[in-house]
């Protein structure tokens, strides 16, 4: 979609419109960025490292985080 160079502000008001969720592995995010009024929701994983294989026992609770997030909502999945 050509956002590479978009920084997380301009990133969260880009997706508007296209997207309801960004999940990240930024544990920053949620404490750079105001959420509360924003139209999408944050699922931030919190793993030992930024490889798949870290990351891939965090997406059983990753759904389940999804299931129930409500736009400008945090929501932190920790394996």
């Amino acid at each position: 979609m050509g956002w590479g160079d978009l920084d997380n502000g301009d990133l969260l008001d880009a997706m508007t419109n296209h997207f309801e969720v960004l999940v990240t592995v930024d544990k920053n995010l949620p404490h750079q960025q105001r959420m509360k009024d924003r139209p999408v929701g944050v699922v931030v994983l919190r793993a030992k490292s930024n490889r798949l294989s870290d990351l891939l026992p965090l997406v059983p609770d990753l759904l389940a985080a999804l299931s129930t997030l409500q736009a400008g909502a945090v929501k932190q999945v920790a394996g």
